[in-house]
């Protein structure tokens, strides 16, 4: 897990971004934070769910589990739709054009032999691992860069996005109770 740090403080990503934005109701920042590129539902959720006495939430199961999905998922039509004329409007620009050329060019190395084979369903699995660099977020842009069709991008995000707030959900679940052993 990222941490951050200066003189006598380390806080996860996700602890920060809930410092900063203590003042939102609870519920408001579950979804704020799912929102993010840097943590999604993956930082949310474990928030959510920890107990009051360590820093977290202290919310039920369902409660957190709904409001990290949907905020997961806010993002997710803007950027689908969008990407793509934002794409060409920055690569107007040399040093736009030369991070994207790269970016998409990796991104379509790295994965191309997956998504022939096997589709939007690698689409849903890529976002369902909750892995850095995995989520909705890069589902989108991997979505643009093999040219996914937007509805069939939306599924295969959404239920990424489901299947990978119940892994997330059973994980901080079973890191919750083995700390409550101790």
């Amino acid at each position: 897990m990222l941490i951050l740090s200066w003189p006598g403080k380390e806080m996860t990503v996700s602890a920060t971004i809930a410092a900063l934005i203590s003042w939102i109701p609870d519920w408001a920042a579950t979804i704020i934070i799912s929102m993010l590129p840097v943590s999604e539902l993956r930082g949310a959720i474990p928030l959510a769910l920890a107990p009051v006495e360590v820093g977290g939430y202290g919310m039920a199961v369902p409660e957190a589990y709904f409001l990290a999905v949907i905020g997961n998922m806010i993002p997710v039509i803007p950027l689908l739709l969008f990407l793509e004329p934002v794409s060409d409007f920055l690569r107007r620009w040399k040093m736009w054009d030369i991070f994207l050329n790269w970016f998409f060019t990796r991104t379509h190395h790295k994965h191309n032999a997956r998504f022939e084979k096997y589709g939007t369903l690698a689409l849903t699995l890529f976002v369902a691992v909750p892995l850095p660099v995995t989520g909705a977020w890069t589902g989108c842009a991997a979505a643009f860069v093999f040219g996914i069709e937007f509805r069939h991008a939306l599924l295969a995000i959404f239920t990424g996005v489901l299947i990978a707030g119940i892994v997330v959900t059973a994980l901080t679940l079973a890191g919750i109770g083995i700390f409550e052993l101790f």
